[in-house]
């Protein structure tokens, strides 16, 4: 087992090849402000850059408590921000979905309570979401004379569809977590925290059976060509379709379903 704790405001813990990462800001309803959003853009820089794949293969993302994922980003901070500083505070933020979108490994949002504004936005910057029964999504950011600014526009829309997305801006209401499964935006409901923290690492636990190296191109290529035409997605797509035939983890996949035994991948 591996624990950093050397954040202020998150935690991450690394047991079995699992990344537990949890905003840690319980008393302020998890938050986002610039410590929250540095400190994540840190981490996330380093599991990029350093780490690869090679120690951390999947990420439980979560928030501290009952009550909330992520209740939104911290007003408190915002509300005396001038034009600039605000332009700076979403490039962070928006910076930090990227970022989770360019790990090279898959990341579970695993909603608890209240996934509000920014909340929503780094849940959908996640591979897929699990969420409790009990969860509240939204983007509420009119409400306060301001609209969504680490991604809500742009991501909520490829989820759900632009014009049920218009819908939940425009108007700034709360969604449901049954509503959030019946649009897409959830991929799974459970009663409890603890259910959900438990079917997020049975389904981690079936990614880390297969190949590290097709999952992270897999994620890459969905992710990059997303905004293609499906003709340029198809020749993306058929590009690193060709290149992973030099990959070791291609060839003992192939060499162990023909020999009839369980692969031993590398990612590599």
């Amino acid at each position: 087992m591996y624990i950093t704790n050397n954040y202020e405001t998150i935690t991450f813990e690394v047991k079995e090849s699992i990344g537990y990462l949890t905003i840690n800001r319980e008393k302020k309803l998890n938050a986002l402000n610039s410590t929250v959003l540095s400190e994540l853009k840190t981490l996330l820089g380093h599991l990029i850059e350093e780490d690869d794949g090679q120690t951390v293969k999947g990420i439980i993302f979560t928030g501290a408590g009952e009550k909330a994922f992520i209740a939104g980003a911290d007003i408190a901070q915002m509300r005396d921000m001038n034009v600039d500083q605000a332009k700076d505070f979403g490039s962070l933020g928006q910076e930090v979905t990227l970022l989770f979108e360019a790990l090279p490994m898959p990341v579970i949002a695993c909603v608890n309570g209240f996934a509000l504004g920014g909340g929503t936005e780094m849940a959908m910057a996640s591979d897929f979401i699990y969420a409790v029964e009990s969860a509240v999504f939204g983007q509420p950011e009119v409400k306060l004379g301001l609209i969504p600014g680490f991604g809500g526009t742009q991501r909520l829309a490829k989820l759900v569809g632009r014009n049920r997305a218009k819908e939940i801006i425009y108007t700034g209401r709360n969604v449901s977590a049954d509503e959030a499964y019946r649009i897409g935006l959830a991929t799974q409901l459970f009663k409890t925290k603890d259910e959900m923290i438990a079917a997020a690492e049975k389904t981690m636990g079936q990614i880390l059976k297969v190949s590290p190296n097709a999952v992270k191109l897999s994620k890459k290529v969905m992710n990059e060509a997303n905004d293609l035409a499906v003709a340029d997605g198809l020749r993306h797509e058929l590009e690193q379709f060709a290149a992973v035939f030099g990959s070791e983890d291609m060839k003992e996949g192939t060499a162990a379903f023909v020999e009839k035994r369980k692969p031993e991948f590398t990612g590599k």
